[in-house]
């Protein structure tokens, strides 16, 4: 009976598991200082503000609501003149479609095509939670001068055994989401940023990741942000100012 129940639950698991991975909110970016545009042929929603610096940031967000809950991330790159590309997620934020790890990954490397038609100039991918699997995925594809990622995780499929109690990583139909497996097409200096009291993905992983790119032979600065939590990571004092100061370093 146990081992029925078992079963019954994991398939379950399988169809619903999406729901859990992208709980994107409904709220829509409205910020005046962003245009708005539908870009590519796979009709990728990005937001887009120009700037005066040389280097540009494309943004990717976490999985927990929409690019409108985002502002601290977004104010990091707009206090210093970078021109910012953030890319909008299918099911979240009044963008219509469905989320799927194949998909946002193919849209992801469409925004940067995009955002590298219209910029000559260093482009740097900038991912948050879930979306540093996004910024790794484009990194690992494409050209980009720096690497930033905020609370990243070593494989999400991980993170939802732990949650579920099932091999989520072994379960076909699983999306697995394994930023280790990028790590050795990258080439592009890294900088991770990660809270100690991170509960939802808990620093070990942004250690783990450092450990593995280093072993890779990327430059890799770390930072463990004391006291910050997975939410409140970008309203930190410093954080804006360490990702200033790695970006200088890294053009010098």
């Amino acid at each position: 009976m146990l081992i029925g129940t078992y079963l019954l639950y994991a398939i379950a698991m399988v169809f619903a598991h999406p729901q859990f991975i992208y709980p994107f909110g409904a709220d829509p970016f409205e910020n005046p200082r962003y245009a708005q545009e539908v870009v590519t042929d796979r009709k990728v929603a990005m937001a887009w503000r120009d700037g005066g610096d040389a280097t540009a940031v494309l943004f990717f967000m976490g999985n927990g609501g929409a690019l409108a809950y985002f502002t601290y991330t977004l104010e990091a790159h707009e206090r210093t003149g970078r021109p910012i590309a953030a890319m909008e997620y299918p099911g979240g934020g009044g963008i219509p479609g469905t989320p799927s790890e194949v998909g946002l990954k193919a849209d992801a490397l469409a925004a940067y095509d995009w955002l590298a038609a219209r910029h000559t100039g260093p482009i740097v991918v900038h991912g948050y939670s879930m979306g540093t699997g996004l910024a790794l995925h484009v990194a690992a594809a494409r050209p980009v001068d720096a690497v930033l990622l905020d609370a990243p995780f070593v494989k999400m499929c991980t993170l939802m055994t732990k949650a579920s109690w099932l091999p989520a990583c072994y379960m076909p139909g699983v999306q697995r989401w394994d930023s280790a497996a990028l790590i050795s097409d990258l080439t592009a200096p890294v900088l991770i940023q990660h809270g100690t009291a991170d509960q939802l993905i808990p620093i070990s992983n942004g250690a783990r990741l450092r450990d593995v790119m280093q072993a890779a032979g990327l430059a890799v600065t770390f930072h463990a942000v004391e006291g910050a939590t997975h939410n409140n990571l970008a309203g930190q004092a410093g954080y804006a100012a360490r990702i200033d100061q790695f970006l200088a370093e890294v053009q010098e």
